[in-house]
């Protein structure tokens, strides 16, 4: 059974097709890759795989039994279409089984429900493909609030508009390890998914980080507008508002879900006590 996995690039992507080989089951794993320079170290086949090109991407899913669809980075009007791609591509291959990482968050009322209405009509697209599907919806990545710790030191807070929300949490490598199974067993098909780790506020986030980082900070709620200006002002409009709607959603319980990640992944999330005393300076 050969697997595909699109999207190597980038970094969950990466993590899959990493996890998949530590498995050593045997199947043969192939990547794609829009750009495939981009993707060396992996130890696996790379081939192209631009989710505009429909014809490249059909090429490349020759001999290719089970699809690993990361979801895409655009803006939600064309990542539908983007996956759509994948999606005939992979049925007009004679694919036979289609993973899809989705994510958590409002369907409604934030500024990050627009991706998450795209990512749901994706799930929609897959389930209607006539192939046999596993979808995981993917809580929160905690490694950017790691990979932030300089700033959070210089400035003494961690500050967001989440407030006492409670939030499911995850890492890129426990992620990897969960699809890897959902890609190898057939007992998953059919099923979706909520993928995260233990619930977390952002108190708990930032003892959490004092823990590890040996710092003092604290956590101080900001209004979604006061919050919006301030991401928007560092990253731009597109992604400051995305990132400003996800601590929307976590305020308003998006995020206070059940997590079915040992029955994805065969095992329990790891837990935030051991994940920041693995990066414990």
């Amino acid at each position: 059974m050969t697997i595909a996995v699109t999207a190597v690039s980038g970094q969950l992507g990466a993590a899959i097709a990493k996890a998949l080989v530590a498995m050593n089951t045997g199947e043969p794993i192939v990547g794609l890759a829009r750009t495939s320079e981009n993707a060396k170290g992996l130890s696996i086949e790379v081939r192209p795989g631009d989710y505009d090109n429909l014809e490249q991407l059909q090429a490349s899913f020759a001999g290719v039994d089970t699809v690993l669809l990361v979801s895409g980075m655009a803006a939600p009007e064309d990542r539908i279409g983007q996956h759509r791609n994948v999606i005939n591509a992979a049925k007009a291959a004679g694919v036979k089984k289609i993973v899809y990482t989705s994510v958590q968050g409002a369907e409604e009322g934030t500024a990050f429900s627009p991706i998450i209405q795209s990512n749901r009509q994706t799930e929609a697209d897959v389930r209607e493909s006539g192939l046999d599907w596993v979808i995981g919806r993917n809580g929160i990545y905690i490694e950017p609030d790691v990979e932030y710790i300089d700033t959070y030191r210089k400035a003494g807070e961690i500050t967001n508009c989440a407030g006492d929300g409670r939030c499911g949490y995850t890492t890129r490598g426990e992620l990897a390890f969960a699809y890897a199974r959902m890609l190898t067993s057939a007992s998953h098909n059919g099923h979706t998914y909520n993928l995260h780790g233990a619930l977390l506020t952002q108190n708990e986030l930032a003892a959490f980080m004092n823990q590890a980082f040996g710092t003092a900070l604290i956590y101080r709620a900001m209004s979604f507008d006061d919050y919006k200006a301030d991401r928007i002002a560092e990253l731009g409009a597109f992604i400051g508002t995305i990132i400003a709607g996800i601590y929307q959603g976590i305020q308003n319980g998006a995020l206070d879900i059940p997590s079915d990640f040992a029955t994805a992944a065969g095992r329990p999330h790891q837990s935030w006590q051991e994940y920041f005393g693995s990066i414990s300076e």
